[in-house]
């Protein structure tokens, strides 16, 4: 009797078979494990079983559609940020008078009427650092018929009366913090408006991977993607205005300002048609990523400038479904 119960409890009689052991049980928590290796170990077996389950459901249902053909029911859309956006009373309607008036009498109409060329001053702040000075250069390899200007203790307002007299259209200054650009300050020439810009992800050319050759002198085509609201359309003004109307397209490069959750991505690309439905694309940097900080009126005046727009986190990023831009 003790030897059948032997062979039972192990297995080797004819007995049911064990259960199999579940790894992880419907209360199962990674946190409840106090060894760190231990815990480390069981997530990533936990993130592998969570992706197999996912691949599982999703051949099943591509099966699915495949046996029932037309019948199939419509793809369900999936939910993001995004399209679940908070809407916004000041979101542009293309055919809105009101709007077409408004950017015909605006600071920027001279520009996009053809009365003036666009003509750009690249400046940074007081004694900027090595990394600074590469990406100003980068940046004016950009952005055509630009120069760059390296100021050591010239205040703001003693350089904007000099760029209106010698006919720039437009002041860009980069400001760094530890050796690191941190910020982009951009003043439309001669009456504003001023945007003052949070920096970050900032990548030269030498720390881009599978980077094209160098940029060329062609005049770039110029992308502006999602600027939707009132605030949206003044921002998107303000970059095209720093490019010349009428692009090379011979030189196949394009430069990109990609708006998304009021976070603003700068790309530059070169493009080659591989054939009549495939594409190819090269980044050629820099690359970066601004935020908007403030909108001023005027030239840049920190002291009694007047703001049309302010960004206040507590007020304004009360939702993370709503946007400005």
């Amino acid at each position: 009797m003790a030897g059948e119960g032997r062979g039972a409890a192990t297995g080797d009689g004819a007995g049911p078979p064990a259960p199999e052991r579940v790894l992880f049980p419907p209360t199962f928590s990674v946190s409840e494990i106090k060894n760190k290796q231990r815990r480390h170990f069981m997530f990533l077996r936990w993130k592998q079983q969570q992706r197999k389950e996912k691949l599982a459901l999703k051949k099943k249902r591509r099966k699915e559609r495949e046996a029932l053909g037309d019948k199939a029911p419509p793809k369900a859309v999936p939910k993001t940020i995004e399209n679940q956006r908070v809407y916004d009373e000041t979101t542009v309607d293309p055919n809105d008078e009101e709007v077409a008036f408004d950017e015909a009498t605006d600071e920027f109409a001279p520009y996009f009427n053809r009365q003036t060329v666009p003509k750009i001053l690249i400046t940074t702040s007081d004694r900027p650092r090595g990394r600074t000075v590469r990406f100003c250069e980068q940046l004016a390899t950009v952005i055509p018929n630009s120069h760059v200007y390296y100021r050591r203790g010239l205040a703001l307002k003693r350089i904007i009366p000099q760029c209106i007299a010698r006919d720039f259209t437009d002041l860009i200054v980069i400001n760094e913090d530890r050796k690191i650009p941190n910020g982009l300050v951009l003043s439309h020439l001669p009456d504003g408006p001023t945007a003052h810009f949070r920096m970050s992800s900032v990548r030269l050319r030498k720390e881009i991977k599978r980077k094209g050759k160098e940029p060329t002198e062609h005049v770039p085509e110029v992308i502006l993607n999602n600027f939707t609201t009132r605030l949206g359309h003044s921002i998107g003004r303000m970059f095209a205005a720093l490019f010349p109307h009428d692009p090379q397209f011979i030189g196949r490069q394009v430069a990109t300002f990609h708006n998304q959750r009021d976070y603003i991505f700068f790309r530059f690309h070169r493009y080659i048609f591989k054939s009549e439905k495939k594409v190819g694309i090269q980044e050629l940097g820099p690359r970066f990523t601004l935020k908007l900080r403030s909108l001023q009126k005027g030239t840049f005046d920190s002291k009694y400038g007047e703001y049309e727009w302010i960004h206040k986190r507590r007020e304004m990023d009360t939702s993370r479904r709503r946007f400005h831009l």
